[in-house]
This record gives C-alpha cells, sequence and structure tokens, in this order.
C-alpha cells in the first residue's frame, strides 16, 4: 500500500498531475487526492488547477465536467466503466416538448447529468448552489432535470417560480425511505439527521438538516450534537470521522454505497497516471454547448 502510494506520488510530480477526488470514493484514495469534494467543488477546482494532467477519482459525467472546463487540458477517469444512472434520466425529446408548450422555460441541468444532458440546458447547478441558482434566474417557469428528488427540495425554497419535475433519481438516496429514517431514530435517539436532498421529500421532511454533500460536513462540524444520522453514501464517513474524532455517526441504513464511485482503486490511478490512459474526450460541439451551462452555473453561483 505505501510503495502504491509513493508510486502514486512520483508519478504525479513527473506528470505535473494532480488528483480531484469526491467524497464518495474509497477512503484510500481520499487520502492520497490533493483535492477532495463535492462535485460543485471539484468542478471550480477543475478550472482552477494550472496542473497539465487531471486525474478525477469519480464517476464519468465528473470526468466529462472537468473536460468541458479546461478543454486544453489532459483529463484522466480511472475506471471509465464508473458511473452514474441518474446522470442518463432525462430525455431530450421531453425537454424540446416543454420549451415549446412553455416559451419562457429555463432548463435547469443538475450537473449529474451526461454532458449531452448540458448541451440541452439554460444552466447547470449542484446540490449546493441549486436553490440560490434557480433564484437567480430572470424566468418564473423551471424544468428541472434529471433528479426529482433535488427538483421538488428547490421547489420548496422558492415557491416564488413554477417548477417541472423529471422522473430521474440516485439509486443510492431513493432507496432511503421514511420508515428507514424512523428506525434508525428510534435506534439512536440523541443523534440528529442529515441527509442529502436527493433523497425523497418525505425523508427530507424527517431530517434535522438537508444540504449537498459538502453542507452535510460543514452542518456537522459547526453543530454542538455528539451524534449523527448520515443519510447519503458511505464514504463521506472518512471526511466527517476524520474532522470529528470526538462525534460519533450511523448511517441511516447499511446499503448506503454507490458501487461505481468504489470502482476507483489506487491501483487504477497509479495505471491511468503512469499510461495516461482512460482520457476523457468530449465532442466539441458537445463541449462548448455545456460549457455555456456550466460557465453561467459558476457566475450565478458566486
Amino acid at each position: 500500500m505505501h510503495s502504491l502510494k509513493r508510486e502514486i506520488e512520483t508519478l504525479k510530480k513527473e506528470k505535473k498531475a494532480v488528483i480531484l477526488a469526491h467524497y464518495y470514493v474509497p477512503d484510500d484514495v481520499q487520502e492520497i487526492a490533493d483535492c477532495i469534494g463535492d462535485s460543485f467543488y471539484l468542478s471550480k477546482a477543475a478550472k482552477e488547477t494550472d496542473a497539465q494532467i487531471i486525474v478525477f477519482a469519480g464517476v464519468s459525467f465528473m470526468g466529462e465536467s472537468a473536460k468541458i472546463l479546461n478543454p486544453g487540458k489532459k483529463v484522466l477517469l480511472p475506471d471509465p466503466t464508473a458511473d452514474c444512472a441518474m446522470a442518463h434520466m432525462a430525455d431530450p425529446k421531453k425537454i424540446q416538448e416543454m420549451k415549446e408548450v412553455h416559451p419562457d422555460l429555463a432548463v435547469v441541468c443538475y450537473i449529474n447529468s451526461t454532458a449531452e444532458l448540458k448541451t440541452y440546458s439554460d444552466v447547470c447547478v449542484t446540490s449546493a448552489n441549486a436553490v440560490k441558482v434557480v433564484k437567480a434566474l430572470p424566468n418564473k417557469e423551471i424544468f428541472f432535470i434529471p433528479d426529482r428528488h433535488l427538483g421538488s427540495f428547490v421547489a420548496e425554497q422558492v415557491p416564488e417560480k413554477q417548477i417541472f419535475l423529471n422522473d430521474g433519481y440516485c439509486p443510492v438516496h431513493h432507496k432511503i425511505t421514511p420508515e428507514d429514517v424512523r428506525w434508525a431514530k428510534a435506534a439512536h435517539p440523541e443523534a440528529l439527521c442529515f441527509v442529502h436532498p436527493e433523497c425523497p421529500e418525505e425523508v427530507v421532511a424527517l431530517s434535522d438538516y438537508a444540504g449537498s454533500t459538502s453542507g452535510i460536513i460543514k452542518a456537522v462540524e459547526q453543530s454542538d450534537a455528539k451524534e449523527f444520522l448520515i443519510g447519503t453514501e458511505a464514504g463521506v464517513l472518512y471526511e466527517l470521522k476524520k474532522n470529528n474524532p470526538d462525534k460519533i455517526f450511523h448511517l441511516v441504513t447499511p446499503e448506503q454505497c454507490c458501487y461505481d464511485m468504489k470502482k476507483v482503486t489506487l491501483e487504477k490511478i497509479r495505471d491511468c497516471l503512469r499510461d495516461e490512459s482512460n482520457e476523457v474526450h468530449v465532442p466539441e460541439e458537445v463541449s462548448k454547448k455545456a460549457a455555456k451551462a456550466m460557465e453561467r452555473m459558476l457566475e450565478l453561483a458566486k
């Protein structure tokens, strides 16, 4: 393990590379990353880095996003088969139909989506900035894709706008039920319950706090409570425990695991750095259109 980490460090210096890791990848991968964050933080980090090679320890849409924001840099994915089911859960035909029926409609696309879906959008958002960006848009009608749960969370916070929901969802968060939360609360009555807004709205309603992964991490740090129920992917426990050694954490359910994120391993990071393999390519036309929606997000979320 130590020799593998040393090898990665050496390769990183040789190749002038940077490793960006999402909170949901395995602990040992987070340990060697230069930046750990949620998708919004990592989008910004990708844009601000002066490294020539970006190794994105995450799923394919994240590699695409980094490439769109950095067309001149080489972006590598440790495992190109690591995908996100939700990233594909919107239909371009339905988007076109919605635009025809509602001429003033803004299509707001969660960053957890394919580059192709981003091209049909007016602006991208992340769970950390979705409310802020939707509020800042001049449009009164919003079609939120692909995640219906995050869309309904935003609709709750921005009642002055009409938000149409799409039928997508994150399989990991979607599986958490109100019964799971009630059961976990009964088992740990002292614990506060912090969940991700990709969870169903009935789960969000039972929580003490709902926010992005980075939001949950911050809220835990600021809280005086000593015990927490966490309703998001299990990988976040690495950062929570590291930052709060005196606090106790339980997952709402034992099934909170994204198997695609767990495909990213140290061996795969070493191999893709060494061979400069699994490079992310986004067609220029797609990249330009998607970049507009992403740049607008970075602008409105300032």
